[in-house]
């Protein structure tokens, strides 16, 4: 490599690392937001914990950046090499654009080998490791997320509010002037309670809370009509109450995390697939089973072709960012960005066949790295010619 081809390689690695810096950025905020700030600020997470987990998403969202930032970085630098004739000069000098180009695609493919670790390996791990710090930051002080004086909405299908929460222990607090309303999916009451007391203990094993209420006034609306005021509201009981069952599945699963195919190491999708197929398969079980295994060959070819992406991005985007020659940077990122889009937009329509495996949607989905190479071949060849 001489000193041109290294010229070329620092600038672009350079910017394309400040690059995958900020789309990983912009892609962690809005986990942060939504998982991480609300109970951070309200005391249910220390600040230690939520650091570490922000620190693990960062394998996560990397595994997107990548492509994106290597397209960034070549549009930008060939872009600003290009508007400074730097690219005029070099072929002046009898130096044509592949030969420019090589540096680009030693980075690209050392990218490639990046990402396929990145999504095989570290991000599993540091997903699952995600998921236990959390599950154990919750599991530590689930009384937390239970708040006096507050319209708690965090539980499927209710809305609890509690007046106040006495002193007790870790597992059990003593409540006073309880409201629970049960919801249906259309989020219409179905059924009302208003206790003058009551407690509420965590069951770790079933992993929800267990409100015992007492003293309490209970009414129950038309389950077909429930805005239906018109007729009398029944109230079945009052006193003590069957107790509430608020699910924690929000925050952590009672299943096991490692039966989310995308959260796989390669050696266990590969392990999950080999089992699908030799399972017995049941008389009418026979295409539920050519899902299940589709899915699986989806997640390996995703992960394989999200990696082999921060290729052709960058082998479309040589061409692109001589040809645009702007050293603009909101043009550049425009252009990566429309680019992205409809490489996204592509693979998110081919993920919607996992449920036609007659399609093979494992093999479409190296349809778009194909097109993004064979466009930037073709422009690869015009420019040369030019």
């Amino acid at each position: 490599m001489n000193l041109l081809d290294r010229h070329i390689f620092k600038s672009i690695l350079s910017t394309a690392l400040v690059a995958v810096a900020l789309f990983a950025f912009i892609l962690m905020a809005e986990n942060i937001v939504r998982d991480l700030l609300g109970p951070l600020l309200a005391g249910q997470l220390p600040l230690l914990t939520s650091g570490r987990l922000v620190l693990l998403s960062i394998p996560v969202v990397i595994s997107y950046a990548l492509p994106l930032g290597m397209l960034t970085g070549v549009l930008l630098t060939l872009g600003r090499l290009s508007s400074d004739s730097e690219i005029t000069a070099m072929r002046a000098a009898g130096i044509s654009v592949p030969r420019i180009a090589g540096p680009v695609f030693l980075l690209a493919a050392l990218g490639v080998v990046l990402g396929l670790r990145i999504n095989f390996e570290s991000m599993p791990w540091a997903k699952l490791q995600y998921e236990r710090e959390l599950s154990a930051a919750v599991r530590s002080n689930p009384l937390s997320y239970i708040k006096q004086r507050t319209f708690i909405r965090e539980f499927p299908d209710c809305v609890i509010y509690i007046g106040e929460m006495g002193a007790g222990s870790k597992d059990k607090s003593d409540l006073r002037d309880v409201w629970w309303w049960q919801l249906d999916s259309q989020r219409r009451v179905l059924r009302f309670i208003r206790a003058q007391s009551g407690h509420v203990e965590y069951d770790e094993t079933a992993n929800e809370f267990i409100v015992t209420l007492a003293n309490a006034q209970e009414q129950e609306h038309d389950r077909n009509a429930p805005e239906d005021f018109s007729q009398p509201l029944r109230a079945p009981t009052a006193g003590q109450v069957d107790p509430i069952r608020l699910s924690m599945a929000r925050y952590f699963g009672a299943k096991t995390v490692h039966q989310k195919l995308a959260w796989m190491t390669y050696g266990e999708l590969k392990a999950e697939k080999a089992r699908l197929e030799q399972a017995p398969v049941p008389a009418d079980g026979s295409r539920q089973r050519a899902r299940d295994i589709m899915k699986v060959k989806l997640t390996i070819q995703d992960k394989i072709n999200t990696a082999l992406a921060i290729f052709t991005f960058a082998f479309a985007g040589v061409p692109l960012g001589i040809k645009v020659s702007r050293r603009e940077t909101s043009a550049n990122l425009g252009i990566a960005v429309i680019l992205a889009l409809a490489y996204y937009l592509f693979v998110v329509v081919i993920g919607w066949l996992d449920q036609h495996p007659e399609y093979r949607p494992d093999l479409l989905l190296w349809v778009p790295n194909l097109l993004f190479l064979a466009l930037g071949l073709w422009l690869l060849r015009r420019l040369d010619r030019a």
